[in-house]
């Protein structure tokens, strides 16, 4: 453990408070926090990776779920779509934090997707595994989110793009824990429940860490403040009402973006069925070259801090689809390589757009807008499949509608680089003070 210096952001209280820097193994050292951030992070990183424990666990198990449950084949399609609209109903719950306080809201999100992911070990049957699931991930959404914004509003303006990165690379370390928990289902109690059951482990850290996780300082400040919501409609109104121009371009943005989604979802049957790949050799692919889109994340993530959210943010969701026109448009062995870019540099730009989703709205409203952002997300992607079975019916082959599809996704990095403004290194109060205190600054879009 190394300590350094670092800069002390607005939100920090007066005088010098120890920093430390940690090596995190693959990840390489953190950013400079004090102890106050370090407690932020971490119980943020707890939630993350079991949240994406779950997310990997619900495909990993699926068949032995669908076994145990007795569920039809033809169901497990539609079963497994519904379960992942379980986000949208995370913008029910999210803008609770902009009422209520981040950290309350983080806590009880935690514990809730934890208990109700456990519970999907002893569901009877297919509803109720379901609606459990469903439930899980409402509450694993809103978690998300928040997380993302109590690190934004906590950790110092000249590292929040690398501790974004940093999050989600280390959040990501879930599907590897639920990958190693499956090659033990058939040695853990009661199998594939058994693997529902370790989702409970978060509760064991957050036992002890729930009375030292602090508010978030610009939360507490809001809540002294005219500005603060009353209830969960006004941080809804006042998004679109203060930040019209923000939301519709970030909207846009994820929109276009999130409507490629089937390059990613149908890569693996386009090895198989067109390149001729082994399923062992895709699964290959994944295991060892998947790892390779977290350090996207953690790259690009510091580097936005260093160069600017808009031109990373641009570039690296130009070069995805350009990619994957590519791969599903040639032949030779580059195609991999070329994947393996792709994934790296889509990781790496939601990340940017993660710390923008935040950045760009002010403390009164700030879950509220991060969580209808990747509500837009999610419809995009669902939207995106539907289309693209459309397109298919006219062209008879899967990787001519996905090209189609990409002139969208190509769309969204014009957007990115000509509508939005640079908000690293800048403090949150500058990018976006409240509407009630700046109305003379409606320059400030």
């Amino acid at each position: 453990m190394k300590e350094s210096q670092a800069p002390i952001s607005a939100s920090d209280v007066p005088g010098e408070e120890p920093r430390r820097r940690i090596h995190l193994l693959i990840f390489g050292y953190s950013p400079a926090f004090t102890l106050r951030q370090w407690r932020v992070f971490l119980i943020a990183v707890t939630g993350g990776c079991f949240d994406q424990y779950d997310i990997a666990l619900l495909t990993r198990a699926l068949e032995q779920s669908q076994k145990g449950r007795r569920i039809a084949q033809a169901g497990i399609g539609p079963m497994v779509s519904f379960i992942k609209l379980g986000n949208v109903l995370s913008f029910l719950i999210t803008p609770l934090a902009d009422v209520i306080g981040r950290r309350r809201l983080l806590l009880y999100t935690i514990v809730a997707y934890t208990v109700f992911t456990a519970l999907s070990a002893i569901a009877p049957n297919e509803a109720a595994f379901v609606t459990v699931q469903v439930i899980a991930r409402a509450f694993a959404g809103a978690e998300a989110t928040v997380a993302l914004v109590i690190l934004t509003e906590e950790v110092d303006a000249g590292v929040r793009g690398w501790t974004i990165g940093l999050l989600g690379a280390i959040s990501a370390v879930g599907y590897g824990m639920a990958a190693l928990s499956f090659t033990l289902i058939n040695v853990l109690p009661y199998g594939w429940r058994g693997l529902y059951c370790l989702a409970l482990i978060p509760l064991a850290a957050i036992i002890p860490l729930r009375r030292t996780l602090p508010e978030s300082r610009r939360f507490e400040k809001s809540a002294k403040s005219g500005e603060h919501p009353t209830n969960v409609w006004q941080p809804i109104a006042a998004m679109f009402r203060a930040q019209p121009k923000r939301v519709a371009m970030m909207v846009a943005v994820t929109f276009l973006a999130n409507m490629g989604n089937p390059a990613g979802v149908f890569f693996p049957m386009y090895l198989e069925e067109a390149r001729g790949f082994s399923a062992k050799s895709v699964g290959f692919f994944y295991i060892v070259f998947g790892a390779f889109g977290i350090l996207g994340q953690l790259l690009i993530g510091k580097l936005s801090d260093h160069y600017g959210r808009r031109k990373m943010g641009a570039l690296c969701y130009l070069l995805p689809p350009l990619l994957y026109l590519w791969i599903y448009n040639t032949s030779g062995e580059s195609i991999i390589p070329a994947w393996i870019l792709a994934l790296f540099f889509d990781t790496a730009a939601a990340t940017i757009f993660g710390a923008y989703s935040a950045e760009l709205f002010p403390t009164s409203h700030r879950s509220t807008a991060a969580s209808a952002m990747r509500i837009a997300g999610n419809i995009g992607g669902a939207l995106s499949l539907f289309l693209e079975g459309q397109v298919y019916r006219y062209t008879h082959s899967h990787w001519t509608a996905i090209s189609y599809l990409m002139v969208f996704w190509i769309l969204a990095p014009f957007v990115m680089y000509f509508t939005f403004p640079e908000t690293a290194r800048r403090e949150l109060e500058e990018i976006s003070p409240e509407a009630a205190s700046s109305r003379s600054s409606a320059t400030a879009q």
